[in-house]
């Protein structure tokens, strides 16, 4: 993925960026495959929609969490070209990945419209400081096509609410509709926005169309205030464990994995660990 000044200017004026082609085809496609497993392909929810019911029931009841049964779509996740331009973009190679979901939406299953609001309420104890170079930035990875019949994100551009108190979170009136922009396109393409931009979903314009896309939240390691999930709680999960096997340790330690040269590791850490992930690859561990 080639993270351009021109993107990262934008994100900084604006709060988003959209880099389009971001995955590798084969990687994409194999990908989207693996999706089906956690809904219904579109042919198949509006055969029978009844048949699919909990869908209907929340605008986010097609959401699921990290790690996902199948390594193609979890490898998404830690797509080296997304880690690369989240580096970039935030300044460091210590990145924290600190959310993943996968969301699935079909036209008419739900009411997707949403206020506009600011993310932050759920990612920091606090609120976000805006002379901090400090960014969590979230990243869609668009699963499939997002036109403006495809229930896009609209953005508020950051220089319209640079004046605007981050409280209250979520702003009642539609005093920036002029002012919004909607996000659309093709799949393969990462869309980049930061938690203290204003945004909104929105409703599909057309019958029959669906939307998917993988949520992944990154941030420069080290403030204790920020974060969304505490990762051991899935690390009893088959998934999770296949998942740590077979990334890489530079893709683990974006979850709090000691990285190789870390004090924690000694030739018992490294051989109860190496138990505990069968099949892992434990020599990048036992180098001083």
């Amino acid at each position: 993925m080639k993270v351009l000044d021109a993107n990262i200017q934008q994100l900084r004026d604006d709060g988003y960026s959209v880099i389009e082609n971001a995955i590798d085809p084969e990687l994409l496609s194999r990908g989207q495959e693996a999706m089906w497993e956690l809904c219904p392909r579109p042919a198949d929810y509006f055969a029978n929609t009844g048949a699919h019911a909990p869908l209907s029931t929340s605008q986010f009841a097609g959401l699921h969490r990290f790690p996902f049964p199948n390594w193609d779509l979890n490898r998404l996740v830690v797509n080296q070209n997304l880690i690369d331009a989240a580096e970039k973009i935030c300044g460091t190679k210590d990145l924290e990945l600190y959310q993943a979901e996968f969301w699935a939406k079909y036209s008419g299953a739900v009411d997707y419209g949403q206020l506009h609001h600011f993310d932050y309420g759920n990612h920091t104890l606090v609120v976000p400081k805006r002379a901090s170079t400090h960014v969590q930035l979230a990243a869609f990875v668009l699963l499939s096509d997002v036109s403006e019949a495809d229930a896009p994100t609209y953005v508020v551009p950051t220089k319209s609410v640079r004046d605007t108190p981050f409280v209250p979170r979520t702003q009642t009136t539609r005093a920036f509709a002029s002012q919004e922009v909607a996000i659309t396109g093709t799949a393969g393409s990462v869309f980049f926005y930061k938690t203290d931009t204003l945004h909104r979903g929105s409703n599909f314009t057309q019958p029959g169309r669906a939307r998917f896309t993988l949520l992944v939240n990154l941030q420069p390691r080290g403030w204790r205030w920020t974060g969304r999930t505490a990762w051991p709680r899935e690390a009893l999960s088959e998934s999770w464990s296949e998942t740590m096997v077979r990334m890489t340790p530079q893709q683990r330690a974006l979850f709090g994995f000691p990285a190789p040269g870390d004090e924690y590791w000694d030739e018992q850490t490294i051989r109860d660990v190496g138990m505990r992930y069968s099949g892992m690859d434990m020599d990048p561990y036992r180098q001083r």
